[in-house]
C-alpha cells in the first residue's frame, strides 16, 4: 500500500508535477516469477492516466504523462508493465461505472446463472466480488437467496452501490483484508473478480487473499481480457496505466500454481473484446488443473504466445493501425466532414494519445456515463458531451471508441444512421461501417 504521505485526489482532480514522482514507481522483475531479464515489446509514449479526466483548460498545462511500456517474461511468459502508479490515486475516485451498458447486464446475468449451474448455489451461502463497482454484478445473484458482499475501493461508487442495497465494504483488497472479512462475514462459496486482477502490482498476493476467503469447496472466479484477442485483434488500445497485467491462461496457470491453486475450467466469453472466465479451486482438492484447460494453454503455445516474436509482430501492426487511422481521419477532414467520438473509455484515451487524434481531427466525442459528460478526456483534451448531442450536430462521421460495444452502439443510433452518419472502427482495422 502506499506511504500516508501522498495526497488523495479530489473527483477530477489531475496529478500535478509537485505529486508525480510520489505516486509513479518502476519495477524491475516479474510479477509472476520473479525474473529480472525482461523485454520490452512496445511503447506507447508518455501518456496520461487513462481516466484523469479534467474539468476544465485550467488544468491542461499541469497535466503530466507517464510511459506506457509493455514487456514480456521470457520465463512465466506475463505481458505487463513495469511503470506502477499509485492505486489511490487511480481507483479511489473512480468513475467508470459497470451498470451503463447493456451489453453488460446481459453479460452480468448470464455470469450468475453460469456460476449457480456449476455449484448449485445454496440459500444464505456467501458470494463476493472484489472490485464490486456499483453492485451490478452481485445485484444478479439475488434471486438465489445468497448473502452478497462487494469489496470497492473507490469510496463514489462503494456509495452508490450501497445505495442500490448491496452490501459494500470501501476497501483496497489484498491477504490481510481478506483475513479480516472471511472472520468478520465467514468463508464464501464464491469469490469474483472481474477486471481486476490486471490492475493490481501484486496478483500473488490478491490471489492469496482470495484463496483465504473460500470454503473448501468454494470456487474462485476471476475474469480477466485474454491476451490471444489483444494480439490477434489489435487491441492495443487496452493497455493503459491500470492495466498492470495482460494475462494468457499459460501464465494464469503459472500464477494459480504459486498460490495453491488449481484451474479447474475456462470459459471464452465475448465481453470486452474477447475475455476468459477462469475457475480457480484448491490445489489440495482438485491436485491438477482441468484438462480443457490445459489444451488451451497448448493452443496459445502454437500461437506463439510464450515467444517473443509473436510480440514483434504485434508492434509492427500497432504501428500500420496507427498509420492508417490518422490517414482515414486526415482524408475525411480535408474533404470538408465533422467527425466526432463515441464514448470515453479509458481504451479510447490510449488511443487518442498514442494516435494523437485531438480537435484537429475529433470535434468532440459523447458518453453516456454522466460523470464523464463535461469533462476533458485526458492529453487529447476533447469535450466529452452527453450522448444527444450527436443528434444535435449530426456530425458526418462517428469514431466508435467503445469498439467493444459498437453492436449496441449503431442499434441505440438508428435514427443517427437514418440521417445519414457513418461510423468509423478503428481496430483492427479502421474501416467505414
Amino acid at each position: 500500500m502506499r506511504s500516508n504521505s501522498i495526497p488523495l485526489l479530489d473527483e477530477g482532480q489531475s496529478v500535478t508535477h509537485t505529486t508525480a514522482r510520489m505516486v509513479h514507481r518502476e519495477r524491475t522483475t516479474c510479477r509472476i516469477c520473479g525474473n529480472a531479464q525482461l523485454q520490452r515489446i512496445l511503447s506507447l509514449g508518455p501518456t496520461p492516466l487513462a481516466n484523469s479526466f479534467l474539468r476544465s483548460a485550467d488544468e491542461f498545462e499541469d497535466e503530466l504523462s507517464f510511459p506506457l511500456d509493455v514487456y514480456f517474461c521470457r520465463t512465466c511468459s506475463l505481458v505487463q508493465l513495469l511503470d506502477v502508479i499509485d492505486p489511490e490515486v487511480l481507483f479511489g475516485n473512480y468513475i467508470y461505472l459497470t451498470g451503463t451498458s447493456a451489453t453488460i447486464a446481459t453479460h452480468n446475468v448470464e455470469y450468475a446463472r453460469t456460476v449457480d449451474a456449476i455449484v448449485h448455489l445454496k440459500p444464505n451461502e456467501l458470494v463476493v466480488e472484489v472490485a464490486s463497482n456499483d453492485g451490478s454484478l452481485l445485484k444478479c445473484f439475488e434471486p438465489y437467496e445468497v448473502r452478497t458482499l462487494g469489496i470497492e475501493p473507490a469510496g463514489n461508487i462503494a456509495q452508490i452501490a450501497t445505495a442500490k442495497g448491496v452490501p459494500t465494504v470501501n476497501r483496497f483488497f489484498n491477504s490481510a483484508t481478506a483475513l479480516e472479512l472471511r472472520n468478520a462475514y465467514g468463508a464464501a462459496r464464491i469469490v469474483i473478480a472481474n477486471n481486476v486482477l490486471a490492475h493490481v502490482d501484486d496478483p500473488l498476493d490478491f490471489l492469496n487473499g482470495c484463496r483465504e476467503l473460500i470454503d473448501n469447496d468454494g470456487l474462485i472466479v476471476i475474469e480477466v481480457p485474454h491476451l490471444r484477442n489483444l494480439l490477434d485483434d489489435l487491441e492495443y488500445d487496452t493497455i493503459y496505466h491500470e492495466h498492470l497485467c495482460y494475462f494468457s491462461i499459460h501464465a494464469l496457470c503459472r500464477l494459480s500454481e504459486a498460490a495453491d491453486l488449481v484451474i479447474r475450467r475456462v470459459d471464452c466469453v465475448s465481453v470486452h473484446g474477447g475475455s476468459v472466465r477462469v475457475y480457480f479451486g484448491l490445489r489440495d482438492r482438485h491436485v491438477n488443473h482441468g484438462k480443457e484447460v490445459l489444451a488451451l494453454v497448448e493452443e496459445e503455445v502454437r500461437a506463439g504466445l510464450t515467444q517473443f516474436g509473436r510480440y514483434e509482430r504485434f508492434a509492427a501492426e500497432v504501428e500500420q493501425n496507427r498509420r492508417r487511422l490518422v490517414s482515414l481521419l486526415e482524408t475525411l477532414r480535408k474533404d470538408g466532414k465533422t467527425i466526432a467520438g463515441y464514448g470515453a473509455p479509458a481504451k479510447g484515451n490510449t488511443l487518442l494519445n498514442y494516435c494523437r487524434i485531438d480537435r484537429r481531427l475529433l470535434d468532440f466525442t459523447v458518453d453516456k456515463n454522466p460523470l464523464k459528460v463535461s469533462l476533458y478526456t485526458p492529453g487529447m483534451h476533447l469535450p466529452v458531451l452527453p450522448v444527444s448531442s450527436l443528434l444535435e450536430n449530426q456530425p458526418d462521421y462517428v469514431l466508435i471508441l467503445a469498439w467493444n460495444f459498437a453492436e449496441e452502439i449503431i442499434g441505440q443510433q438508428s435514427e443517427y444512421r437514418a440521417r445519414g452518419g457513418q461510423f468509423i472502427i478503428p481496430v483492427p482495422e479502421a474501416k467505414v461501417v
